[in-house]
Order: structure tokens, then C-alpha cells, then sequence
């Protein structure tokens, strides 16, 4: 479920695959506040909230062959934000699980504001740091919960060889 570019490089910004992988498992609760006015706009809709159904795949031991795990419900939308030139303003873009209109809108909004770099400090502080703790700590209740549950199975090893054999091992 975690990617690489989860973890966020200490010395540079966070690039637009890492922020929107990050939006897209934001909460609603941190993503509505961080966003303060932008959250209530009325955004000029390139492409208003849809919900389908996307198939995933898995793979066995995360290496072999591709197969249909199932399909999951995603909303998606793209949007522009209003009160900006047309042709300057970024075009919002979001994908996330579940059925949830305003999370996608949201979380569009927040990937526009982030691609301006006046905004993008500003946001990464207030938003995605945030995110970034809230995963972690759920990562961190997943595997707690995960260790309740694990067992260690150990083999001893029966010895078959003579008694002859051991002393020619010396």
C-alpha cells in the first residue's frame, strides 16, 4: 500500500507524484481545515466528481506474475480554481478510494495550490506534514496490531549421520 515516495526527502520539496499519493490518502478531517478559504470555492470543473470502478492487481510475492485481485471504487475529478487567468491557473487533478465527492474536490484544490510555489511551503507545513504523521502512525497501529497475531515457527534440525560421521567432522 506504501510506496517509495512516501518517505519524504528532508532537503528538497515534495515533487507532485509524492503530494498527490499523499492527498489521495488524506482524511477529510486534515484536508478540509489546511485548506481555510480554498475549501469552499466554487472551482471551475474540468471534470466534475465521478465515481467508477478500477480493477487491481496484485502480484505473488510482490514479484511474480500480474493477476486480478478485484475492483475497487475511486472518485476522480480535475477542476481549476476560480479567481486566477484562465491560461496561468493549474489544473487540480485527484483520484481517491471510496465514494467521497468532496474528498476528491479537496484534495484537487490542495494539488492545484501546490503546484504554486507561493503556496506550496505554506501548505506543505499546514497539510501534507500532517498526512505524512497520520500515515505513519497508522502504519505504525497496523503493524502493532499485525505483531499481536505473528508467530515464530523454528525447526531443530535432527541429526541422521553415525556416530562415525561426527568424528570425521573434527
Amino acid at each position: 500500500m506504501f510506496h517509495a515516495f512516501d518517505s519524504h526527502p528532508v532537503d528538497r520539496p515534495a515533487d507532485r507524484a509524492q503530494w498527490m499519493a499523499l492527498l489521495a490518502r488524506a482524511p477529510m478531517a486534515l484536508l478540509e481545515p489546511a485548506l481555510g478559504p480554498h475549501a469552499h470555492c466554487a472551482p471551475c470543473w474540468l471534470r466534475p466528481p465521478e465515481t467508477g470502478l478500477v480493477m487491481v492487481q496484485g502480484r505473488v510475492g510482490g514479484t511474480g506474475e500480474r493477476f486480478n485481485l478485484g475492483e475497487v471504487t475511486v472518485t476522480r475529478c480535475a477542476l481549476r480554481l476560480p479567481d486566477r487567468r484562465y491560461e496561468q491557473a493549474a489544473v487540480g487533478v485527484a483520484y481517491v478510494l471510496g465514494r467521497s465527492h468532496r474528498q476528491a474536490q479537496l484534495a484537487a484544490v490542495a494539488d492545484a495550490l501546490l503546484q504554486e510555489p507561493e503556496q506550496q511551503a505554506l501548505l506543505d507545513a499546514s497539510l501534507l506534514e500532517p498526512v505524512r504523521a497520520h500515515l505513519a502512525r497508522e502504519r505504525a497501529r497496523r503493524h502493532a496490531r499485525a505483531q499481536t497475531s505473528k508467530v515464530e515457527f523454528f525447526t531443530v534440525a535432527r541429526e541422521t549421520g553415525s556416530a562415525r560421521d561426527e568424528e570425521g567432522d573434527e
